[in-house]
């Protein structure tokens, strides 16, 4: 699975494909599908504030497209960004697979978050940011996080959530 994560350096791109790991590991390990389930359009329309706004407003700033096919928690994976506020930067992308594991013990997110590990460790250590010289430091809280939350990845219903204020489905699943 780690070369789905290091593609030859492409410029503008990043070396940490997510999408595109996500993609390789669900179709792989499960060759499940569903129709598009995130809709920016339809997000777009809620009220600011609201969780499904929230989203929108995240794929926009980060130039991401939600996925049109794939498992439910592949599709819904940028949700947890938001609901984090974790970053699409390599820590970012490292925290929410540590918050995972907290929430829910899968090996699968063991696996995600030692294989994004390796994939990011080269990035991290041209980046001059200091804070990337130590990740675990920003994991193991990520980790506790999910350990005190009541998310599961697995039953959560986004769609359900999307007209709330995101303060109020933060609360809800105690992120």
């Amino acid at each position: 699975m780690l070369h789905l994560l290091i593609s030859p350096k492409q410029e503008g791109k990043s070396p940490l494909d997510v999408q595109k790991f996500w993609y390789g590991m669900d179709r792989e390990a499960r060759g499940l599908s569903a129709p598009q389930l995130v809709r920016v359009g339809e997000l777009r329309s809620m009220p600011v504030g609201t969780f499904g706004r929230a989203w929108a407003d995240f794929l926009d700033r980060h130039q991401l497209q939600p996925l049109t096919c794939g498992p439910p928690r592949q599709q819904f994976h940028d949700g947890i960004h938001v609901l984090t506020g974790y970053g699409t930067d390599a820590i970012g992308k490292l925290q929410v697979q540590a918050f995972l594991l907290g929430a829910k013990l899968r090996p699968v997110n063991l696996v995600r978050l030692l294989e994004l590990l390796a994939a990011a460790d080269k990035q991290l250590q041209q980046q001059a940011d200091r804070r990337y010289n130590c990740p675990w430091k920003y994991l193991w809280p990520a980790y506790q996080r999910g350990r005190n939350s009541l998310f599961d990845p697995n039953d959560w219903e986004p769609e359900l959530l999307w007209p709330f204020p995101l303060q109020d489905v933060r609360d809800l699943f105690r992120i």
